[in-house]
């Protein structure tokens, strides 16, 4: 079965399922925004790891990392990606792949600012993805940035930033006995979607 459905259907469906989501115990689910991210290197060796959606809304799904770290690199590289949400206690996975863009310098800044003083001094102090060459050397780093910006903000990084995935398919999946799972996947065609309704 498939049809069409407006621009706005899918990001509606995610941002319901994103509330229910927050809505449960924490000591049931105790990161509702956590997702996987699946990005690629140069020679196509795929790479998945967990972190926390920072935004969703029409434009696309915002999170925030190290640009010289792994992922960061690779996207900078390689701009498709693949996230997938799975909240177990609500049965529902979300899969969206897309291309990501870096935020812009206003969105950084304003969401660095949000974070709490030790995030950011841990931003300057980690040298994300990188070998730690001796032990002691990141307790050294915390305490150079701590004495770099004692008394006063800690600005942003210039190498610390977000993307956001603009999305050109996203599946919404729910888990059914016998594994007769429903599957409703959305490809993006011009202001709209192709909606198809899959086997399990």
């Amino acid at each position: 079965m498939s049809g069409t459905a407006p621009f706005s259907e899918p990001f509606a469906r995610f941002d319901e399922l994103l509330q229910r989501a927050k809505a449960i115990a924490p000591a049931i689910l105790p990161e509702p925004t956590a997702f996987a991210l699946g990005t690629v290197s140069d020679d196509g060796q795929p790479a998945v790891r967990i972190i926390l959606l920072k935004g969703a809304d029409e434009l696309g799904f915002v999170f925030y990392t190290n640009f010289e770290s792994r992922k960061g690199r690779e996207l900078l590289a390689h701009p498709k990606a693949a996230m997938c949400f799975h909240w177990q206690s609500l049965v529902r996975q979300v899969r969206v792949e897309g291309v990501t863009s870096p935020v812009s310098t206003e969105e950084a800044d304003a969401y660095f600012a949000s974070r709490e003083r030790g995030s950011q001094i841990g931003a300057w102090a980690s040298e994300q993805s990188r070998t730690i060459a001796r032990a002691g050397d990141l307790e050294a780093r915390i305490r150079d940035a701590e004495a770099r910006f004692e008394g006063k903000p800690v600005t942003r990084p210039p190498y610390w930033s977000g993307f956001r995935l603009v999305p050109s398919r996203i599946e919404f999946w729910r888990g059914m006995p016998s594994r007769l799972h429903e599957r409703d996947m959305y490809t993006r065609e011009g202001d709209g979607w192709r909606k198809e309704v899959r086997y399990p």
